[in-house]
């Protein structure tokens, strides 16, 4: 998983099995928690499902400021490059 695709495809599955969020709903521009509904528990369980799959510690400070697809995607491409 190196690519922005990649890991849109590993995020976008996530939601979908683990959130139970419509697949048509997930956009690189959804809003997180205005689009897809989730909430800061949500959000914290994320980052632990990414912390998993990218075997890497995300800082939650970064992901503070995470709104969209688009920015887990942009915060999980550091990580992983």
């Amino acid at each position: 998983m190196k690519t922005a695709a990649e890991i849109y495809d590993v995020l976008h599955n996530i939601l979908v099995e683990e959130f139970e969020i419509e697949a048509d709903d997930i956009s690189l521009d959804a809003h997180l928690y205005q689009d897809l509904d989730l909430d800061s528990i949500d959000a914290v369980d994320l980052v632990v499902k990414l912390r998993e799959i990218t075997g890497k510690k995300i800082d939650p400070d970064a992901f503070k400021q995470v709104r969209t697809v688009r920015d887990v995607v942009a915060e999980v491409e550091k990580l992983v490059i």
